[in-house]
This record gives structure tokens, sequence and C-alpha cells, in this order.
């Protein structure tokens, strides 16, 4: 599906800030990259800016007045932080966005093909529809039902099917594991490898749910309060202190543990030590 890069670096975000409403500051010298070929977890609690990390790399934040304000983003040698989200769409990221936002009156198969709008190759899009299908079986057995009627999981299959569908280099994933039940997880999970083993496809996953993410990251960043506080090869991750107690819930012996057990300003200054 995505069409070769230009090699390592993809994506570079270097240190923007972002500026909603030109009055809230949300990011705060973000800096991340995404090389080609790879997955990358952007993890954090809800309210840490990860959301509007994606939204600042796909064009989104034009639409809901917010801009970046400092700082840069190039994709694939070149500057993109001035366009809007159809000319990086265009360039080739694509965004399943966080909450599962089908078009809840168009068919399963016309929400998959408004992903391509950007295309022109009929054949290409049609060969891309089966590649879809072939993915998420459930969602091809119900290509010609309204799309407002499938199960939450059903429907998040069909926002990566239809960010698949546009034939992207780095697709942008938000919270796919959002509201769904372990064993669905599970499966969501096991196909966003395998798409990125079969397509090459870089992808950014952005996720609360922690140890879904680093089970198939390459690499990974924490976010808090609008900043990365915290990355290193997933493996790593996984096995950091910090990470474990606060994004996978479990203590030295493996018990749980509520993150309001330690300070703020305590744990910030471990990680940044």
């Amino acid at each position: 599906m995505p069409s070769p890069g230009n090699g390592e670096g993809m994506l570079k975000v270097n240190n923007i800030e972002v500026v909603y409403m030109h009055v809230i500051q949300v990011l705060r010298g973000v800096s991340l990259e995404v090389d080609d070929g790879k997955i990358v977890a952007l993890l954090g609690a809800n309210g840490a800016g990860k959301t509007t990390t994606l939204k600042a790399i796909s064009g989104m934040l034009k639409t809901e007045e917010g801009e970046v304000t400092d700082g840069s983003i190039d994709f694939d040698g070149k500057r993109i932080d001035r366009y809007g989200p159809e000319d990086i769409a265009a360039m080739g990221i694509s965004q399943a966005m966080e909450g599962r936002r089908v078009l809840e009156h168009l068919s399963v198969e016309e929400n998959l093909v408004v992903g391509a709008y950007c295309r022109k190759d009929r054949a290409g899009v049609k060969r891309d529809l089966e590649i879809v299908f072939d993915y998420f079986p459930k969602i091809k057995n119900l290509r010609h039902q309204v799309s407002g009627y499938l199960s939450g999981g059903e429907q998040q299959m069909l926002v990566i099917g239809r960010a698949l569908m546009a034939r992207p280099m780095l697709m942008l994933l938000d919270e796919p594991s959002l509201g769904l039940a372990p064993l669905l997880v599970k499966d969501i999970y096991e196909i966003i490898q395998r798409i990125n083993a079969e397509q090459k496809m870089a992808i950014l996953l952005v996720e609360q749910n922690a140890r879904a993410a680093l089970g198939i990251a390459d690499y990974g960043y924490v976010m808090e309060n609008g900043r990365v506080v915290l990355e290193g090869p997933a493996e790593k991750l996984r096995d950091n202190k910090d990470v474990r107690e606060f994004y996978l819930g479990l203590s030295a012996v493996g018990s749980k543990k509520s993150y309001r057990e330690v300070k703020h300003y305590r744990r910030r200054k471990r990680w940044l030590a």
C-alpha cells in the first residue's frame, strides 16, 4: 500500500508548541520521531497532550482554532506544519481519530471509499478495499450495513480500514483500544502489527493502554502536561520502574499502584534525572 519514503526519520516533530484560540497553551516543546516502517507509541494519561500532538501532525488543529506557534514538523523531508489536513493527507499521512468517528448514515463500504477520496486510481482503490476486508473479515460481512448500527469494535475496525484506504506512508492511530473488551483489544493490536509488517507502514500510536501499545511498538514516548518526559526503546520502557508503576499499574512486587500514591514533582524528577 504505502509509497516508499526517503528512509530514516520519516516524521520529525521538532520542539513544537501548540496554542488554542491564541490563549491556551497545550504543548510545550514536544519533539519526537517516527522512522520509516516503525511503530512508535505515544503514551500518557488523559489530557497529557497526545491527541493534540496527532492533530498538529495531521493538520487538524487548523479546524479547531489551534496552531503550532513554535517549532516545526517535517515529513519525508518536507516541512508540513503550515499545511491544512487535505494537503497533509495527500502527502501520505492518514489519521484514525479517537472515538470511532464513522459516517453513521453511510454503509461500511461507503465509509471505506471515503478514505480514498484523495486517490484517482480506481483499480487500486478496489484492490485496497479487498486488502482491508482481508484484515477485517468481520466488517466484510457487513459491507452494505449502515455504519451507525455497528458495534464499538466493528466501528474501530472500520475507522482503521478507512485510514488504510488513503494508502498512507504514515498512519496515526488515536486510542484504538478505547472502550473495547480485552479480547477485542488483543485482536485489534494483532491486526495493527500485521499491517505494519506486511505493508511496511509507519504507525504513530496514541494510547492510555501502555501495556498493549508497548507490546507491539519499536519505540515509545511518555507525555505529561504537554511535554515529553520519557522516551526509549519499547522493551526498555516496559522494564522501566516508573512506567510499570504509573502506566502499567504494577509496583515492584506486582501489586496495583495509583498515580496519586507518589507526588507528581518526585515522579518528574526521577524521569528527567
